[in-house]
């Protein structure tokens, strides 16, 4: 009796297994996710000098399955691009913007509540986003929640690698205070933009250890350190070298011991020789470089991160006669000749527009880009806005917030693409009209643009 119990129960649970195999073959979950198909298109991979032969690109998930010469089997369900010959390139990449403050005025900056701020960030975000800047280091301001909201999908907008809080000593380029609002007595309450997160005015190693391990504590992919003068600030002329060679190499240390970076804001010489001497590894702007101090950076493999600061439609000109003013025609005159020394010595050069307090001025992101042509190729440009700088971006190891490999075309990399009408190594000029010629525009394997359509031309 109990053998025959047995035999019945054994022969139930097998029949339950072979059903559940059965369903498991039908069961949606077990099948490949829907994936995106661009078919006949010629890729730049982020990497070499010229367009590929017609392609076809598998992205499935958040990465590219697949790149075939022979067309690929589109499944249910999978969404089919035809491109028809068009370029599928890397979505680029900004490594200098600040989104807190280039959607508004430098009086509104100041004055708004950071809600209000964040607010417009959003916004920005998404420009970037719709301009095919897919990716963006940010050198300071309070962009944590931003990037939080974005990497959850309650925004479209890029990838953000956070600096936070830039670090300024007492009258550095990071210290807007009034006059009137010194000395700060011990115990006296942080002024706003320190309190909400867009600056850190530290002084001497413990304070500025702090502000590192603050940074990073709120989530900083890398620290930004004011090492010299600048433009937009009042009290700190050009030439001047800030932090003590101390102070830098605590940011350092604080930093490393993170497994992360320091780039620092610096354009003279003086300024950049001391933060190598700290062992910061990146460089922000660099205009007012010699060749000797230029060749140090190359021998270092510090990365210089360029801006084509000229004196044109893209300048937003401080008013005439003023400090800032004389400072801005004095960067802008020494820009040719930094490309010009970075390109001869070898210099790693990133990439970056640094647009701060212009609304019209951020929306000139891809021309600011393609203005890069009057020192290098088209390709070396698109190199340098893609695998480039993604390169840098990867210097922030464990503290990179999204694992896998950005700036090119391959198999295995991030699914980060735009496709464009036209070739741009041929006509550099096609990325400074995004919204024309960025017909479709992917971030993680999600389109977020497409005037091609489904199937077809438009």
């Amino acid at each position: 009796m109990h053998r025959a119990m047995f035999r019945c129960v054994l022969i139930a649970l097998l029949l339950i297994v072979t059903g559940a195999r059965a369903q498991m073959g039908n069961d949606p979950a077990a099948q490949p996710a829907p994936a995106t198909l661009f078919e006949n298109v010629r890729v730049f991979d982020g990497l070499g000098d010229s367009l590929s032969p017609p392609r076809h690109v598998l992205v499935r998930g958040n990465t590219i399955e697949r790149i075939s010469a022979t067309p690929i089997e589109p499944q249910p369900g999978d969404t089919v691009i035809a491109g028809d010959g068009r370029t599928l390139m890397p979505g680029l990449i900004d490594a200098h913007t600040h989104l807190m403050f280039e959607g508004v005025s430098m009086l509104a900056a100041m004055r708004s509540d950071s809600e209000y701020l964040t607010l417009v960030a959003a916004r920005s975000a998404e420009g970037h986003l719709m301009r095919g800047f897919t990716t963006v280091r940010d050198a300071g301001g309070a962009t944590f929640a931003l990037k939080r909201a974005i990497d959850q999908g309650l925004y479209p907008g890029p990838r953000i690698y956070p600096s936070g809080a830039m670090v300024s000593q007492t009258s550095g380029h990071g210290d807007f205070r009034a006059r009137t609002e010194l000395p700060r007595e011990p115990g006296a309450p942080l002024t706003y933009a320190e309190r909400v997160g867009m600056v850190a005015i530290a002084d001497g190693r413990d304070q500025v250890l702090r502000a590192v391990r603050e940074n990073l504590m709120r989530g900083a992919t890398q620290i930004k350190l004011m090492a010299g003068g600048g433009v937009s600030s009042d009290y700190d002329p050009l030439d001047v070298t800030q932090y003590t060679l101390d102070e830098m190499r605590a940011a350092v240390e604080a930093a490393s011991h993170w497994g992360t970076y320091v780039t620092v804001h610096a354009y003279t010489p003086h300024a950049v020789r001391q933060a190598i001497e700290a062992g910061v590894r990146c460089i922000e702007h660099g205009q007012l470089l010699d060749e000797d101090t230029m060749r140090l950076v190359a021998e270092r493999g510090v990365w210089l991160c360029l801006q084509p600061f000229l004196d044109d439609q893209d300048a937003n000109p401080k008013p005439e006669g003023s400090p800032q003013r004389l400072k801005q025609i004095e960067v802008s005159q020494g820009t040719d000749r930094a490309y010009r020394l970075a390109r001869e010595l070898g210099v790693k050069v990133a990439f970056g527009t640094d647009t701060l307090f212009s609304p019209a001025n951020a929306t000139r992101q891809g021309a600011q880009l393609a203005k890069l042509a009057r020192w290098h190729t088209p390709a070396q440009v698109l190199r340098m806005a893609t695998s480039r700088n993604a390169e840098l971006l990867a210097m922030s190891g464990p503290r990179n917030p999204y694992p896998g490999r950005l700036g090119v075309v391959q198999e295995g990399a991030l699914a980060d693409l735009i496709l464009v009408e036209g070739d741009p190594l041929e006509d550099l000029d096609l990325i400074a009209d995004p919204d024309r010629n960025f017909v479709v525009i992917m971030k993680d394997g999600k389109v977020y643009k497409n005037t091609v359509g489904v199937g077809g031309r438009r």
